[in-house]
């Protein structure tokens, strides 16, 4: 065995642990650092009171996903130094992460108005457009990575009303990511995985804190980023690069569509999406999380099976998996609706 080869047989071995380590370190990051939010939220009274139009009945602090972001922005910090040819695009993701983060954190202390959120949402997302631009020279791929940064954040945002939701939903779909991404780049996919597991114990079964804004924005930015990574380093396309969110992007899109219908203000918190009204049906946050993670788990796999189809095929699969998502979306609702009505 030549010396080339000995190198690489070493370097193949030593991946799997490296990565280990390195899902370690923000898998602890994270929860250390949700234990102590918590406790600076409870220090300052940051707390979710209950509600109409929340599923919690007890005060909850809120502000822990802030644990989430340290940890990947030490991550953004280790990768610029060991890859820095992508310093660049590693220290752009990590600053508009931050960005999205901070307002969030701020309204999480101070309400702010949702036009200055949505503001700083479309700064960092038109950033994370114009790096998928300059990576690819396509305008295209900027428009939709950008498009899909704003969707993101916002649907994040509004479906974290449940213990474990959000964030088991998050980890779910950044494994698929990562399951398909080329070489090294797949850490990205298991370092928002390993974080989101450092903060689950904290929010699921019993939520002891809340993500908050911050932490809710931050997780839709940064599957919006692992999202535009697949689609411009990997063969999955912008028609099937979506299905890992499915649950989210379907209860969230049609909720908020037929809020608009009824002429309703569909940027207040409300609690019209299924995943509510499942919960206050069974009375069970577990149930209910766990049902959606079920749903994902299917949408996961199919995704990775449409990446070995031709590019019809994959759309034409994308296209007929939404259909069916919807129908159960709306078969859903319709039964929600009707025992809401006889009960």
């Amino acid at each position: 065995m030549g010396l080339g080869e000995a190198v690489a047989e070493l370097r193949g071995r030593l991946i799997v642990p490296v990565l280990l380590l390195w899902c370690a370190l923000h898998f602890v990051l994270a929860a250390a650092g949700t234990w102590l939010a918590r406790k600076y939220a409870l220090h300052r009274q940051l707390l979710d009171q209950p509600g109409e139009r929340r599923s919690h009945r007890v005060a909850t602090p809120r502000g822990g996903g802030i644990a989430i972001v340290i940890a990947l922005l030490v991550g953004c910090g280790a990768a610029s130094w060991l890859w820095p040819g992508q310093r660049f695009y590693t220290l752009g993701f990590a600053g508009a992460l931050l960005l999205v983060a901070l307002v969030g954190w701020w309204d999480d202390h101070r309400p702010l108005s949702a036009r200055l959120r949505l503001f700083v949402h479309c700064l960092a997302s038109l950033w994370l457009g114009w790096m998928v631009f300059r990576f690819t020279g396509n305008g295209w791929d900027g428009v939709f990575a950008a498009l899909a940064s704003v969707v993101l954040i916002n649907v994040w945002n509004f479906m974290d009303g449940i213990n474990g939701l959000a964030v088991s939903q998050a980890a779910l779909a950044a494994a698929g990511y990562a399951l398909i991404l080329p070489g090294a780049l797949d850490w990205a996919g298991w370092s928002l995985v390993a974080a989101c597991l450092g903060f689950l114990p904290f929010n699921f079964p019993r939520a002891r804190i809340f993500l908050g804004d911050g932490g809710s924005g931050a997780l839709g930015f940064a599957l919006a980023s692992l999202l535009a990574l697949a689609v411009v380093t990997s063969n999955t396309s912008w028609w099937s690069c979506w299905i890992p969110l499915t649950a989210f992007l379907v209860d969230a899109g049609f909720t908020l569509l037929a809020r608009m219908l009824a002429r309703q203000r569909w940027w207040e918190p409300h609690a019209q999406h299924v995943y509510q009204a499942l919960a206050r049906v069974w009375k069970s946050h577990a149930v209910v999380t766990g049902i959606y993670l079920g749903f994902s788990v299917i949408a996961v796999f199919l995704f990775l099976y449409l990446q070995a189809l031709q590019p019809g095929e994959e759309a034409v699969g994308s296209v007929v998996w939404l259909l069916l998502a919807s129908v159960v979306w709306l078969l859903l609702r319709k039964g929600l609706q009707e025992k809401d009505r006889f009960s």
